[in-house]
């Protein structure tokens, strides 16, 4: 079983996910303070093997590349985010669409949900899902923004409260002091969810 460990860094409530079984690691959405983010890693004696990003807005990938050279782990961005994410692309392992894939004991599921971005992703593995800025505790991402989508923000919300209720979800802020819910709690008290599923037949 994975252990999830939130790292809160930066000045929008940024949420940086530390993913480990044993002393093998993930890191999801790294960005701000790298040298707290390698001190912690170097002072747990983890072993990083991949870097995955929710999406390419700044402040999720903000001074990233200093991580990327210091460990040369594979980093992983959906392809319609990588202009957007401005990181040097020899850095990185760009795919299209949903995937599946291994980094060391980590079973990785990507699920395309656009809406917030073109590239936004979640990122499921075993019970928790990174929702990134798609999907907060009571809220969804903003749909304002150059390649943000409504209509594909109202489908991803659905594509997430598909999934088994019993799903951890770790979003991309702490907005409220909250960035952890449940599938099941979202489909209750969601406001953004439940309305993309009234609209789901129509």
């Amino acid at each position: 079983m994975i252990n999830i460990e939130v790292l809160n860094l930066g000045p929008m409530d940024n949420c940086t996910y530390l993913v480990t079984k044993g002393t093998d690691a993930l890191l999801i959405d790294p960005a701000w303070d790298m040298n707290f983010i390698i001190h912690t890693l170097e002072t747990k004696k983890l072993t990083l093997h991949g870097v995955l990003f929710t999406h390419g807005h700044f402040d999720h990938v903000k001074y990233a590349q200093t991580l990327l050279e210091h460990y040369k782990a594979p980093a992983y961005l959906e392809a319609h985010d990588v202009a957007l994410a401005g990181l040097p692309v020899g850095f990185l392992h760009t795919y299209c669409g949903d995937q599946q894939f291994k980094l060391g004991p980590f079973d990785i599921k990507i699920l395309t949900t656009p809406g917030h971005t073109a590239g936004c992703v979640c990122i499921q593995i075993e019970d928790a899902l990174f929702t990134g800025d798609t999907l907060f505790p009571g809220a969804c991402g903003r749909v304002d923004l150059p390649s943000s989508d409504p209509r594909a923000m109202l489908a991803s919300l659905r594509r997430i409260a598909a999934l088994p209720e019993d799903i951890r979800i770790f979003a991309g802020h702490s907005y409220g002091g909250r960035c952890s819910s449940t599938v099941a709690d979202e489909k209750l008290h969601n406001p953004f969810m439940r309305n993309a599923l009234r609209w789901e037949n129509r």
